[in-house]
């Protein structure tokens, strides 16, 4: 379950940088509040998780998988760059992710 829970709290690193991205786009105090609701929710996660996988990996597959997300994020829906080199480079964030919960 711990995995899960990883899982879900990379998804709040996700949608935390993605409300970042509207709130520079727009300030307000509703999109402000948005930024620590949706970060706490991913530290309340990443806490859980963090119960039975080792810190160091929790945090690296946290982050990781955070920063692939925002990537495809950006790509999605903000019309960021998808060149070859990014996405090859993408798929190593996401490749160590995995090295790290089969082999961590």
């Amino acid at each position: 379950m711990a995995w899960v829970y990883l899982a879900i709290a990379s998804l709040g690193e996700i949608f935390g940088v993605l409300s970042i991205n509207y709130y520079l786009q727009k300030r307000s105090i509703k999109r402000l509040l948005l930024i620590v609701g949706i970060f706490g929710f991913g530290f309340v996660f990443l806490s859980l998780a963090m119960r039975e996988i080792q810190m160091s990996t929790a945090y690296a597959v946290w982050t990781g998988l955070g920063a692939a997300g925002a990537v495809l994020m950006g790509i999605l829906i903000f019309k960021e760059s998808a060149s070859v080199k990014r996405l090859f480079f993408l798929s190593l964030i996401i490749l160590g992710a995995v090295g790290l919960k089969l082999f961590g």
